[in-house]
């Protein structure tokens, strides 16, 4: 009897698991929606690009490099995130599987998450150097400090889980 009970609370623990699908599902739309803001502003600039500057055409581009960054990120987190906690995709033999498909773990999805999140923060303080005008205010000053230290925070992070992780792996080698 005790047996039974232990097989349906594990059995119903394992396929609580598929809670998840609908936040994954969720994150499909969210790139849904992503792609529709990059056709607008896509479509926005198109019209204006002969009256920008070059700087402001860059800082238009770089939005739209950033919507990408950010929708390539939702896609890492979809694949790799449904793929360890819910089940596997089964696109084997499929022509245009990514390589890394099937082997991203948690410490390699956590490492290109915070990696993404980088390179969209390098991107945003990008475009604040490129719009800064020539005689900045105090309160300009102040803005662009912190998000120098909003960055530099987030670089210190990816280089610290990068180090926890090399660390925790070489551990794990040494133990077997």
């Amino acid at each position: 009897m005790l047996d039974k009970v232990e097989a349906a609370v594990e059995g119903s623990i394992f396929n609580s698991r598929w809670l998840l699908a609908p936040f994954y599902l969720g994150l499909v739309i969210s790139i849904a929606l992503l792609l529709i803001k990059f056709i607008q502003e896509l479509a926005h600039l198109m019209p204006l690009v002969h009256g920008l500057s070059h700087g402001e055409v860059v800082v238009e581009i770089l939005t739209l490099v950033d919507m990408t960054l950010v929708a390539s990120l939702l896609l890492m987190v979809i694949f790799s995130g449904y793929e360890i906690f819910v089940s596997k995709i089964d696109v084997a033999s499929h022509k245009d599987k990514p390589d890394w498909m099937g082997t991203v773990d948690f410490s390699g999805l956590k490492l290109k998450v915070i990696s993404a999140i980088v390179a969209i923060s390098a991107i945003e303080l990008l475009k604040v150097f490129v719009n800064m005008p020539a005689d900045l205010s105090e309160e300009d000053v102040n803005t662009l400090k912190w998000k120098v230290i909003v960055h530099m925070a987030f670089v210190i992070s990816g280089v610290l889980f990068a180090l926890t992780d090399r660390i925790a792996s070489h551990s794990h080698s040494i133990k077997k």
